[in-house]
């Protein structure tokens, strides 16, 4: 099944109406925290409780208004008719089920998740007859701040979110989770769950490890001090997304290690070919690389307008 936009306004004629009596968030960050927000902003929810690990970061988004309630007990999630799921991938062995069998006979489930061929299997393995109603997506709106205090209800505006419905997902659950999603302002595209991880390993997982690599390369010289303080705009805007969230990178990169593993070899091996030219004084080899890159990253400019 290959990827493809869906209009908000045609997608969901169900828009103006839809609405949620209680939403549950699990992990209350920058996404789950904007998803709340976005929310509330369309006044689609009544009430939104908040479930996490760590109570200073639950306590500043109720003292923020982007919860309402935060959870006691994992029980709460049975009388959430919308649950996100949007802590790190490598969380949800231990998350999912402890929410599987709480999951109310009517609520639908989505999550946020970089990755989806694993969160699919955990949801298999968790879920039982809750999984028709589990819709896994996927927001392209990150940002390297995270925690509830970076939340921002229009954070998802106008940008996709990934929907990766599997042959089990209930066509009802499906058309509610993607206008949910719309209903934060995002645009919704359907694809394959081996397609989108296969997608993200090149636009998004492979960037983020060589703006990593890239930052520890020159930060970890014996003189990188001194070179980091001649850093242009180049390098700051290539490596902005390195002061993003170690452990959900980490947690991102193993989750999808076969695929990144094979984006990284062919980003090593073009590499090697610059090299090569660069090595031989082939200034038109090398300039021939730099347009045809310079006329592709143009075209994505005119693509994302």
């Amino acid at each position: 099944m290959s990827g493809h936009a869906e209009s908000s306004a045609g997608g969901s004629p169900s828009l103006a109406t839809m609405h949620f009596r209680r939403v549950g968030i699990v992990g209350v960050g920058l996404i789950g925290g904007s998803f709340a927000l976005a929310l509330k902003t369309v006044k689609a929810v009544d009430t939104v409780i908040g479930f996490g690990r760590t109570r200073a970061n639950l306590d500043i988004a109720r003292k923020m208004g982007v919860i309402d309630e935060i959870a006691t007990d994992w029980d709460e999630i049975t009388g959430c008719d919308l649950v996100l799921l949007a802590v790190p991938v490598g969380q949800l062995p231990e998350v999912m089920p402890k929410i599987g069998p709480r999951i109310g006979a009517q609520a639908v489930v989505t999550d946020a998740g970089s990755t989806k061929r694993d969160v699919v299997a955990y949801a298999r393995a968790a879920f039982g007859e809750a999984l028709p109603r589990f819709v896994p997506a996927h927001p392209i709106a990150g940002a390297e701040k995270s925690g509830a205090g970076a939340a921002r209800p229009n954070l998802f505006n106008g940008r996709p979110v990934v929907i990766t419905p599997i042959p089990e997902t209930d066509a009802f659950a499906f058309k509610r989770v993607r206008a949910v999603w719309q209903l934060t302002g995002a645009k919704t595209v359907r694809m394959d769950v081996a397609l989108h991880d296969t997608a993200l390993a090149a636009t998004s997982h492979l960037p983020h490890v060589l703006a990593f690599a890239m930052m520890n390369e020159i930060a970890q010289r014996p003189e990188g001090e001194a070179m980091l303080s001649l850093t242009g705009g180049g390098f700051r805007d290539f490596t902005r997304i390195a002061a993003s969230n170690p452990e959900m990178w980490r947690d991102i990169c193993l989750a999808n290690r076969d695929t990144l593993c094979t984006e990284i070899d062919a980003f090593s091996a073009r590499l090697a070919l610059l090299r090569t030219f660069i090595a031989a004084g082939d200034g038109a080899s090398l300039e021939r690389e730099f347009a045809a890159a310079r006329a592709a990253r143009e075209a994505l400019t005119v693509l994302s307008r």
